[in-house]
């Protein structure tokens, strides 16, 4: 089919500005995209845009001491991303997706940031960064509502 390479470079590099509208740092956007880092910098970044930076969120870490709000939130973003998974979204469209979605319910500041965001769906899926999961979707016995929780076992660092 004429035009695939070019339809395909066309929705990545719109996931990767997706994805820095959001607020991703360029390793979360090269690991959804697959672009190298350089190239995303040029691309999306410039002397008044600069990309985020600082320590990459270890959510295997901070899951065990973050707070009942935090949990909750997370949980959110989370069950709508593999909604949207199981409804066959590729993980990257669902994550962007999922994470807009929490954006949408909630006022600004968010509590959790695309990157955490992208590191709990690594963790919950074994994907991208996480080559098994760590975390889960539990139900509620009571009432079927669905939470992030710790998978027993997981290794926590």
């Amino acid at each position: 089919m004429p035009g695939t390479k070019i339809s395909q470079r066309i929705r990545t590099l719109k996931l990767a500005h997706d994805c820095a509208g959001l607020g991703a740092r360029i390793r979360t956007i090269h690991h959804l995209t697959g672009l190298r880092p350089r190239e995303l910098l040029y691309l999306l970044f410039n002397a008044h845009a600069q990309p985020p930076c600082g320590r990459a969120p270890n959510s295997r870490e901070w899951y065990h001491n973050a707070n009942l709000l935090q949990r909750i939130e997370a949980s959110i973003v989370i069950a709508n991303f593999r909604r949207m998974r199981l409804l066959g979204f590729p993980a990257a469209e669902a994550l962007v997706g999922a994470y807009r979605y929490y954006q949408s319910i909630y006022r600004p500041p968010p509590r959790i940031s695309f990157d955490r965001a992208f590191d709990l769906a690594a963790h919950t899926e074994g994907l991208w960064i996480a080559k098994l999961a760590s975390f889960r979707l539990a139900s509620c016995t009571r009432c079927g509502s669905e939470f992030l929780d710790a998978l027993a076992g997981a290794d926590t660092m």
